[in-house]
């Protein structure tokens, strides 16, 4: 018997309800409503010569060109150094748009808004169908199908191997144009949008066939000037959906054969690539493999989810540091203060669906849970706007980091545009009609589910990720087979009841990713409930044991902090044997928990606080869960040279089995600790018996005092012979005065090292990096700026030896502000701020002008000239807390020459 496969339901099939997707849901659908069509046609009236109806464009990237742009053809481009053009993206902002109107007309809740917003469709696609038209009959354009906001030299020069700069990445916006109309015709069933679509298709065809494949593979690898969206995925759904098998030869005309090929063969390359240039690419390929039936499309994507997913992952989904991708397996050492670029998250979220689709495999279910409740959910900004999409571009995980929200006209502001009108898509599957009946209920979210044509209609009562679990009304007769996803994360097994019976449920055992099966002859109104426990768990990542996040079920927990260095924190005495915290976490004001003195709050909160996604464990102590204060050992917790600690060693796999392979994974450790010498007799002995003490994997809770006397001796009888007896030299260093709240010291900070020892004197030395050790009874250690890593080892007379390793980081001096002056014709100016700061980075930039407040800078912005000069004012911090003075700029009067511009002090002005 054939493999059942999962197929997905449309968006009106699902109905959420109230919960946590629904806030940013709705928030999403008022800028529906009000957006006006006519402000996302402007940038392509203005190309095509028509009237734009007195509306601006959205503004940002989606905004006009320069004022002496013409709308080239593709042989009239004037050149790179007489060309004065800007804004060459727009028009990808109007195709996002229109594929959320179109997904919001499929799914939104009340029927006034899905007819409100289907007019909407059909005047974007009756406006652009009128565009297309008006550049055709020109007759200035390579093909009648050409539909852009921007001439065609574009494409031409990418034929050219332009680089980005001269142009930007003319297919990339091609692509979200033929995206939006194709989601256009399949939501709302426009037939005009699929004839403006195919029209367009059929243009790509005629420029790319005559292009030599050499050329070609050399366009797509161009750093973003060669990105090109999901242009083959679109090409595979034109000839699915006209039925014209020549737009499957059009999308492979898109495929980068040294990717595919390294890809195929399990060959990582992906290092130093840029991220949301190729993940767009990966459904494509699938649906290449789809209508080609060759394996290596498919291998290739396979392949590379693997190369990505954990290896190169940050706990909320995301990937990608500055929008490349670094190294495999390396999170931690990818960690810079622009991570997790939002567009590469949703293409990742679309592509596990795909992989889903095709295999059924729930690891692909599991990681559109992480990244669609974390940082799809958390990048839209907890506010209602007229005018922006208020979603992130970046969702960074560096300390102390601040979400980037508003995005208007960017990439990541449109693809924010989809991704929370869509949420249902994720929720449930179906089997094939004509097959035996199944469900698949992926994601535990509050809706209703209707398959009419089976006679099926589920409803999800849940509070999940809030609680764990869900209460699921089943309404059908018959023979139904509905499999309940249990989340990789749960790590005892799920509990599922029918009518409040617990149930049986195979053939899957529902403890790794897997699922619960059930398989009956229901009736209608029949409940079936299950219970996810809902554990805190500190989940480390791969390249280093000690930055870790914390994650409750399903959500992972932001700490709130303006410390822009790393925040430490100590689990050891609240880890069970699975791995998981038995930790007091206390739920707070605002949707917030605290945990010590952390204050959590969930990374689906879409708040403006500074937040630490990322701690470092820093456990003091070898210590162990449980009542008994011997469970603390009181020993340190010592690093080996490579720097893992003795509690990093023990915890290395997340958790044990049983007891007896939690106590043999300790007495291990302790033999390999005291055979480097981190550990003496006295010490290692200590460790043994908080192990034995501790209540980490004992039946039945916490031992009555006595009880573990013989698992204390069977442990002190295999004790290692230490080759000291008590305790290894202390040694500490100790700044002389505290950090500024973020973390870093704003002046020269003065070290002291100490340390005692049992046996004897004492040899100190310290070191800063790599360099030479010194003695350290010289005097304070006096570091100027910088991010330092200082150790100090302490040798007692019998040879034992200890060290201790400490971040310091030092930034005396403020960033400094460089404004860029470029003149729009007589009456206008752009001006551009950009920062540096070569120690702790920048934080932002903010300017003011006249009658205008303290703003953060962005973007590059216009003034207008006016009869008098106009002094705008600008300054920067960098993220230690150091403000640069304010600098001004004068602009002159409109009838002054550009020379007129004053800077103080004094800046680059071109």
């Amino acid at each position: 018997m054939a493999e059942t496969l999962p197929e997905p339901f449309t968006l009106d099939a699902v109905e959420l309800h109230e919960s946590v997707f629904t806030r940013a849901r709705d928030q999403m659908l008022h800028l529906a409503r009000v957006y006006p069509v006519d402000r996302l046609l402007a940038v392509f009236r203005v190309n095509a010569g028509l009237d734009t109806r007195g509306a601006l464009p959205p503004g940002g990237w989606e905004d006009l060109g320069h004022p002496d742009e013409d709308a080239w053809g593709p042989d009239d481009y004037p050149g790179r150094e007489a060309a004065p053009t800007a804004n060459l993206l727009r028009g990808h902002y109007a195709g996002h748009f229109l594929s959320m109107l179109a997904l919001a007309a499929a799914g939104a809740p009340d029927p006034a808004d899905r007819t409100l917003l289907r007019g909407k469709v059909d005047a974007l696609v009756d406006g652009l169908a009128e565009v297309q038209a008006a550049l055709a009959a020109t007759g200035r354009y390579s093909h009648p199908g050409f539909l852009a906001a921007y001439g065609e030299w574009q494409f031409s020069r990418l034929e050219g191997l332009a680089p980005y700069g001269e142009i930007w990445a003319p297919y990339y916006t091609c692509h979200k144009i033929m995206a939006g109309l194709l989601d256009a015709h399949r939501h709302t069933g426009s037939a005009r949008a699929l004839e403006v679509a195919a029209a367009m298709g059929r243009w790509v065809h005629a420029r790319l066939s005559v292009v030599p494949a050499e050329q070609r593979a050399r366009m797509w690898s161009l750093y973003i000037a060669g990105e090109t969206g999901g242009m083959n995925e679109v090409l595979c759904d034109l000839a699915v959906l006209t039925g014209d098998r020549a737009f499957v030869g059009t999308a492979r005309l898109f495929d980068l054969d040294p990717l595919l090929d390294a890809a195929a063969a399990g060959r990582d390359v992906l290092d130093g690539m840029h991220a949301n240039q190729h993940a767009a690419t990966l459904l494509g390929y699938l649906a290449l493999a789809d209508l080609t039936g060759e394996d290596r499309y498919r291998d290739a994507v396979v392949h590379l989810w693997d190369m990505l997913v954990p290896g190169r992952t940050y706990a909320h989904g995301g990937s990608g540091e500055n929008e490349l991708w670094g190294p495999a397996g390396v999170v931690a050492g990818d960690i810079g203060t622009r991570n997790a670029e939002t567009c590469v998250t949703s293409n990742m979220v679309k592509i596990a669906r795909a992989l889903f689709e095709r295999t059924g495999d729930p690891r692909y279910a599991d990681y559109a849970e992480r990244a669609l409740t974390n940082q799809v959910l958390g990048s839209r900004r907890d506010v209602t706007s007229d005018d922006s999409p208020e979603v992130t571009y970046m969702f960074p995980v560096h300390p102390g980091a601040l979400r980037e929200y508003d995005n208007v006209g960017t990439c990541c502001g449109g693809t924010g545009l989809e991704n929370h009108v869509r949420y249902q898509d994720a929720v449930y599957f179906r089997s094939a009609p004509g097959t035996p009946r199944v469900v698949w209920v992926n994601q535990y979210v509050a809706s209703t589910l209707r398959w009419p044509d089976a006679g099926v209609r589920l409803t999800q009562d849940t509070r999940y990720p809030l609680e764990g679990g869900s209460r699921i009304r089943v309404d059908v007769t018959g023979d139904l087979e509905l499999r309940l996803r249990v989340p990789g994360w749960v790590t005892s097994g799920a509990v599922v009841r029918v009518d409040g019976e617990a149930q049986t449920a195979g053939p899957d055992d529902g403890t790794d990713g897997a699922y619960l099966v059930l398989r009956r002859d229901w009736r209608p109104g029949t409940v079936v409930e299950i219970d996810l426990p809902l554990t805190l768990r500190e989940v480390a990542t791969p390249d280093d044991p000690s930055v870790v996040s914390l994650e409750l079920g399903p959500t992972v927990l932001l700490a709130r902090s303006a410390a822009t260095t790393w925040l430490p924190v100590a689990t050891a005495a609240w880890r069970r044997l699975d791995g998981t915290l038995d930790a007091p976490l206390v739920p707070g004001d605002g949707g917030t928990w605290h945990l010590g003195d952390l204050v959590l709050e969930p990374a689906w909160s879409g708040s403006d606080e500074r937040y630490h996604l990322y701690l470092r464990r820093s456990d003091a102590t070898i210590a162990f869960a449980g009542a008994d204060p011997a469970a603390d050992s009181g020993v340190p917790d010592v690093a080996r040279p490579d720097g893992r600690t003795f509690l990093d060693t023990v915890w290395s796999d997340g958790g044990f089995a049983d007891r007896p392979a939690f106590l043999e994974a300790v007495l291990r450790v302790t033999h390999e600790f005291a055979g480097l010498g981190l550990l003496g007799g006295d010490e290692a002995r200590r460790v043994l018996v908080a192990a034995a003490r501790c209540d980490v994997g004992r039946a039945g809770g916490p031992a009555a005092p006595g009880a573990p006397a013989g698992e204390e001796a069977a442990l002190l009888a295999r004790a290692p012979e230490a080759a000291h007896t008590g305790s290894a030299p202390r040694v500490a260093i100790v700044p002389a005065e505290a950090p500024a709240v973020s973390g870093w010291h704003l002046r020269p900070v003065a070290l002291t090292v100490s340390a005692r020892a049992d046996a004897g004197q004492t040899a100190v030395e310290v070191r800063v990096g790599e360099a030479p050790w010194t003695p350290a009874g010289a005097g304070p250690l006096v570091l100027a700026d910088g991010v330092h890593t200082v150790t100090a080892r302490a040798v007692d007379s019998s040879g034992r030896e200890r060290r201790v390793v400490r971040e310091v980081s030092v930034d005396t001096r403020p960033p400094v502000t460089t404004a860029t002056v470029r003149r729009l014709g007589a009456r206008g100016v752009e001006i551009s701020l950009s920062a540096a700061d070569d120690v702790s980075g920048v934080d932002s930039i903010r300017w003011k002008g006249p009658d205008t407040f303290w703003a953060t800078f962005a973007e590059p912005f216009t003034r207008a000239l006016s009869d008098e000069p106009q002094v705008i004012e600008y300054t920067s911090t960098d993220r230690a807390g150091n403000q640069e003075p304010v600098r001004t700029l004068v602009l002159p009067g409109w009838g002054e020459p550009a020379a007129a511009v004053s800077v103080t002090p004094p800046t680059v002005v071109p």
